[in-house]
């Protein structure tokens, strides 16, 4: 997993924190201990464990995490995922920022691993897209994985994707499949490159030029789907994409299309439901001990 998150978790803390979080400062004594517990309350795929194993570790190194319930595990209601020990005051500072992250993270597994499901028995495999939150790719992205699909491209710098505003601004698909070609010649980049088509012309003018690695079919229905996957006859990758739902992902699938790409894993997700207890007994005793 990219590790790049990391840095971004003190702001995370500055933005909820502030100055202080003085609910918690007001009641509960600076050192009292107590232990807490992340419930899970649907069904689901569980993502984000590790991650908030690094929130807990960079608020307050002397949290002691127990975690039972690893990544991209299927979990039900009433699960047990994992419980963290140490002061009271560290663990509500922290419940709010890890239960953000792994419930959208975990939200995102569980509809990935859906599709992926809806998949099986094909070569096909489900992309993602750039259609995330900003400041946040990292995470959606590696939900996405967690869950059993593929990452697409992470940003604009590690992969060519000629789409149709490209291709018309550059005068049409022979005109930007030449001029990327001899732009990455230039720079001494070996970059993947992918075409998005609109018809078969589109397809044709694309066959006949050559040099790419995939070819996206954008709002292709079914039986025109068949059709191209036939005229480009495995030459290159094919992606589907564009009003595609969970209803007829498999219908694609089934046409013999290598990849296709959901924006909805990230851009509408639903979050996974799971909240952050106080084990009782534990922290009873932990502030019997300060009074």
């Amino acid at each position: 997993m990219n590790e790049d998150y990391k840095q971004l978790i003190p702001l995370w803390f500055a933005e909820d924190i502030g100055d202080g979080d003085h609910t918690t400062l007001a009641c509960i004594p600076e050192t009292a201990l107590g232990k807490s517990q992340l419930i899970i309350k649907e069904n689901g795929v569980i993502a984000g464990v590790e991650v908030a194993r690094e929130i807990f570790k960079t608020f307050d190194p002397t949290l002691k995490m127990n975690v039972f319930i690893t990544d991209g595990t299927e979990v039900k209601i009433g699960d047990i995922a994992f419980n963290v020990e140490g002061k009271i005051q560290s663990l509500l500072q922290t419940e709010r920022l890890m239960l953000n992250v792994m419930q959208r993270m975990s939200g995102i597994a569980t509809r990935t691993r859906q599709y992926v499901k809806a998949l099986e028995g094909t070569k096909t495999r489900v992309l993602d897209t750039r259609k995330t939150t900003p400041g946040l790719r990292f995470l959606e992205k590696e939900a996405v994985r967690i869950g059993g699909g593929v990452n697409h491209r992470f940003g604009l710098y590690d992969m060519i994707l000629l789409k149709d505003n490209h291709i018309d601004f550059a005068g049409g698909i022979k005109e930007a499949i030449l001029r990327t070609k001899e732009y990455l010649k230039n720079k001494g980049k070996n970059l993947k490159i992918e075409i998005e088509v609109r018809n078969f012309d589109e397809i044709e003018q694309v066959m006949a030029i050559g040099g790419v690695d995939r070819i996206m079919l954008d709002n292709f229905n079914i039986e025109n789907t068949k059709k191209a996957v036939e005229i480009i006859g495995g030459r290159y990758e094919i992606e589907s994409s564009g009003g595609i739902t969970f209803d007829t992902l498999r219908q694609y699938a089934e046409c013999g299309v290598d990849f296709i790409s959901v924006g909805a894993l990230t851009h509408s997700v639903k979050s996974l439901d799971m909240s952050f207890k106080a084990d009782i007994p534990n922290l009873i005793e932990g502030i019997h001990k300060i009074f």
